[in-house]
């Protein structure tokens, strides 16, 4: 494995990644990295990335600054060591780090709804450890350095050792700026040697001040000296800085232990942050890359679109787009050598291992990528000088020891295969292993100049040919990998293009044998008719993308008409409900009059003007939501119908519909004049207004409704039909008994009328009349 990750240079990439680490927490996992064959743990692994991409995306940044490794530091406190200041501002940065990580993803996800299910399992293990962090901030400053205010006793030692030095220094600086003193000393400034306060007297003065020699200039004519009149006073000093050692070191101590005590939860917290790191690292390298999350697979399709390698500059590499695993599984890459094949080989393999190492890899959003049990790689020249190997035995060791181990589960990469040897040998070894891998299961991609492989994929079910695009005008390949179409010589062509004779060329062309001839002419006619496809398609695809436009603007027109249209309909029925709230106010003001003139006297029953009233309101029409408007028009649009009130409009007046004669043609009752009229004469009334004109039509016609009804002589029919009608003028007249005279004869009207007021809802009772009524020949009604 190391081998194949070193030729398709798996750990320069991982130089790059190692750029975008915020500790050596991070590095360190970086450091350990390899491609993963677990499918599960590389799904995890994706996702991981996925999530971190988000919150960069999102937010722009994630706080991982002030965090260390400092496992070293709780490990060594956890066996009872002591930690130096800078140690224990480490551990307390690192915990704070910890603590603002954790706060930043709990708030993403709680607070703003954003799904981070892996960071947030990760960021909840990350113990605050507030306690920790404050007792070594209170002690210790960001410079490392033990604060006065660390203990009591601490303070009142440092006081002793500032008081000290002050008389120290006082008394030698009175000695330097004494007249008498000067000429003896090579310079007037107090210096330290050995921790002690001294100053530089010259050599032949040694004995004017007595004292300790602490040490001589280079050339000996200056000794520094400490006065005997300062022995004592630095005696004291350094007593007193000892002491400040010590309380020091009790309190580093005491630090120390207290994060001895609490090492197995701040190892943890590293974990988690190391972890973190890592998938941030990840995060921002994919998107300096420009890379996507591929979909993932373990049946060993490969499907990238403009993908690119990773260590080309992003302004020079042509994006390529490879298929593989699907309806075949070998891929026979032909060509000239410096086309690209090669290249395109290693962005192959170096994405697959990028993908089963839980990063995401430079192509199109879309991309699927397999993750395989085993990557093999036989790329660039072998040679070995020490092992005295030619390239083409270097090239076999390593086919050798793939073709052991290779199964349906491995993605296999040939570089040149068969190169190094006889052409004809070279071009049958490499047939017979192709077809060797082809029938263990495994994918490859194979690279090759042989011509007598370009005709492999043709006779191989599950092989496909490749080839990368060479431009014959500019002498230079584009990079570009054509899927389908082999790679043909562009010998010929680029001689002619250099100037090479055409009878020369010629000559040379009748060296080759017709098959050969016949193969390229094949490959020429293939790369014209993909690339006229290619061109057909972005035509294709511009006129899609066009027709795309235009839809979505006639989809935005067409909302606009909708709003437009509903903006129409709510003034419409605003000013619908303005009209009826002015015709029931005329209504009422009607009403009111009707009630005036029974004040005066006028036959108008109470009950006619509360009918006339609710008949009105019935009439209201209720307007409201649009779902309400569609049905009044489907109202309005219905069949007219046996009782309908209309319009006939060659007369100009007003009837009711008495009976349909035929589908085009109604029986139209208007006033005392009954007469045929069509359809398309006809014009149906709103119904508020036929309730109205038959409410006023009750009001106008009550007044002439006898409390008796006299039916003898009517044929039995008409008879019915007269009494349905005598008992609703009788109610609207409010008459509360009226009498049907209907004659004994045979009986017949007598048991009919029965019949009738029976089953009518506003009749109350019905009985014969007494003799001085009429007898038998009379029936009393009680309405309701």
């Amino acid at each position: 494995m190391k081998r194949v990750l070193r030729v398709l240079e798996y750990e320069k990439m991982k130089q790059q990644l190692l750029g975008h680490v915020s500790s050596s927490l991070g590095r360190q996992k970086i450091e350990e990295l390899e491609p993963s064959i677990q499918f599960e743990e590389v799904q995890q692994w994706q996702f991981e990335t996925a999530e971190g991409a988000q919150v960069l995306r999102l937010k722009g940044h994630i706080p991982l600054g002030g965090i260390f490794d400092v496992n070293a530091h709780v490990k060594r406190a956890k066996i009872g060591g002591a930690l130096s200041a800078s140690e224990l501002i480490e551990v307390a940065s690192t915990i704070y780090g910890g603590r603002q990580l954790k706060k930043f993803i709990v708030m993403m996800v709680e607070e703003e709804e954003v799904e981070l299910p892996r960071l947030f399992d990760y960021v909840t293990q990350i113990e605050p450890l507030i306690e920790v962090e404050r007792a070594v901030k209170q002690c210790i400053d960001d410079n490392g350095h033990v604060l006065d205010s660390a203990s009591s006793a601490l303070r009142t030692i440092r006081h002793q050792v500032r008081s000290y030095e002050s008389s120290v220094r006082s008394k030698l600086e009175s000695i330097t700026r004494s007249s008498n003193t000067q000429k003896m000393l090579s310079d007037a400034i107090v210096t330290i040697r050995n921790e002690r306060f001294v100053i530089p007297v010259k050599q032949e003065y040694r004995s004017s001040f007595g004292g300790i020699v602490h040490d001589q200039s280079a050339s000996g004519a200056t000794l520094f000296i400490e006065p005997q009149v300062i022995v004592t006073l630095n005696n004291q000093l350094r007593e007193a800085k000892v002491k400040e050692s010590r309380e020091i070191e009790r309190i580093l101590a005491e630090l120390s232990d207290l994060v001895g005590e609490c090492a197995d939860e701040l190892l943890v917290n590293l974990n988690v942050l190391a972890i973190l790191d890592f998938i941030i690292a990840k995060a921002r390298y994919a998107k300096q890359i420009k890379a996507s999350e591929p979909k993932l697979n373990e049946t060993g399709y490969v499907a990238l679109i403009k993908a690119r390698h990773p260590l080309i500059d992003q302004d020079e590499v042509v994006p390529i787009d490879v298929e593989l695993g699907g309806e075949f599984r070998s891929l026979i890459i032909t060509g000239p050598n410096t086309g690209g094949k090669t290249v395109t080989l290693k962005t192959i393999g170096l994405l697959t291992l990028m993908v089963q190492s839980g990063l995401q890899v430079p192509a199109e959003y879309g991309s699927e990528m397999a993750v395989y049990q085993k990557v093999f790689a036989d790329i660039g020249d072998e040679q070995s000088i020490e092992q005295s190997l030619s390239t083409f035995s270097s090239h076999m060791t390593n086919i050798v020891n793939i073709l052991d181990k290779v199964d349906f589960q491995s993605l296999v990469l040939f570089d040149e295969l068969g190169a190094g040897t006889d052409p004809t040998e070279g071009a049958a070894l490499a047939i017979s292993i192709l077809d060797d891998v082809y029938r263990r299961g495994a994918c490859v991609v194979a690279t090759t100049h042989y011509s007598e492989l370009k005709g492999y994929a043709y006779n191989r079910e599950g092989a496909m040919n490749a080839s990368v695009e060479f431009n014959v005008e500019t002498l230079r390949p584009t990079y570009r990998l054509l899927i389908g179409v082999p790679g043909r010589s562009n010998a010929f062509a680029i001689s002619r293009r250099l100037g090479l004779s055409e009878k020369v060329i010629e000559q040379a062309k009748q060296q080759i044998d017709s098959e050969s001839n016949h193969i390229e002419n094949m490959i020429v006619s293939l790369e014209t008719s993909q690339k006229s496809a290619e061109s057909e398609w972005e035509e294709a695809e511009k006129i899609r993308e066009e027709a795309e436009g235009l839809r979505k603007e006639l989809i935005s027109q067409l909302e606009e008409l909708e709003k437009e249209k509903e903006r129409i309909l709510e003034e419409a029925e605003t000013k619908a409900t303005k009209a009826v709230e002015k015709a029931k106010e005329e209504a009422e003001f009607i009403i009111e009059e009707l009630r005036e003139m029974q004040k005066e006297g006028l036959s108008v029953k109470e009950h006619q003007i509360i009918d006339a009233k609710k008949h009105l309101e019935e009439a209201t029409p209720k307007l409201t939501t649009q779902q309400k408007k569609v049905k009044k028009l489907a109202e309005a649009k219905r069949k007219i119908k046996t009782g309908d009130e209309v319009k006939v409009l060659s007369f100009g007046q007003k009837g009711s519909v008495i009976e349909q004669i035929s589908d085009d043609e109604f029986q139209v009752q208007m006033g005392i004049m009954k007469m045929k009229v069509k359809r398309d004469d006809m014009q149906l009334l709103e119904k508020a207004k036929q309730v109205e004109t038959r409410a006023m039509a009750m009001l106008q016609g009550s007044g002439h409704v006898k409390p008796e009804l006299d039916l003898r002589g009517e044929r039995f029919e008409e008879a019915m039909t007269r009494v349905e009608k005598y008992i609703d003028d009788a109610l609207l007249a409010g008459y509360h008994q009226v009498s049907i005279i209907h004659g004994k004869g045979t009986g017949a009207l007598r048991k009919g009328v029965k019949e009738l007021v029976k089953r009518h809802p506003h009749v109350k009772g019905a009985r014969d009349a007494a003799m001085n009524e009429g007898g038998l020949g009379n029936t009393v009604i009680e309405l309701k």
